[in-house]
């Protein structure tokens, strides 16, 4: 996969600033905790040293972590929410209706990284579900397969720009 092939995540500001803060707050406590394993490692026998392992460990995780969100960020379009209201696609906010369904469900297409600022569910892309709406116009029915091979069908109600 090329650069230029590669996803692009639709970030609100708010999302990219939280997000950027936080890879800020994680890169500025490396030495702590590099401190901390230094610490752990002068106890003793590293194998019996579950501090040491725990703190390893927690380095493994916040080095992930580190690598996710700049992975994240440097692809990220930002506060480029979609113009085009009627057609669905990432960072527009749809509302379905599921076949068999009375009730009309509401949800941004975009990414985890927006649920904690978005204020409703938030369906990525990459799902079924995004995938099946992406580009579908007001009006049409998608159908789309589950995980478990289940075939289901979704009109697209409304799709409008999300302004977050």
């Amino acid at each position: 996969m090329s650069a230029s092939d590669a996803p692009v995540t639709w970030l609100t500001q708010d999302a990219y600033d939280r997000l950027s803060n936080e890879l800020e707050a994680l890169i500025a406590h490396r030495p702590e905790l590099a401190r901390e394993i230094n610490a752990r490692r002068e106890e003793g026998d590293l194998r019996e040293n579950g501090g040491y392992q725990a703190a390893r460990e927690e380095q493994g995780k916040q080095e992930g972590r580190i690598a996710q969100l700049q992975a994240l960020l440097r692809e990220a379009k930002v506060g480029e929410a979609p113009v085009q209201a009627g057609v669905a696609g990432p960072g527009m906010l749809v509302t379905v209706r599921f076949a068999g369904d009375d009730e009309d469900e509401t949800f941004l297409i975009g990414s985890r990284e927006e649920a904690e600022t978005a204020g409703v569910e938030v369906y990525s892309a990459a799902s079924p579900l995004g995938k099946a709406l992406t580009n579908a116009t007001e009006g049409s029915t998608v159908a789309y397969e589950t995980p478990t091979g289940k075939s289901i069908k979704v009109t697209l109600v409304s799709a409008r720009p999300f302004a977050g």
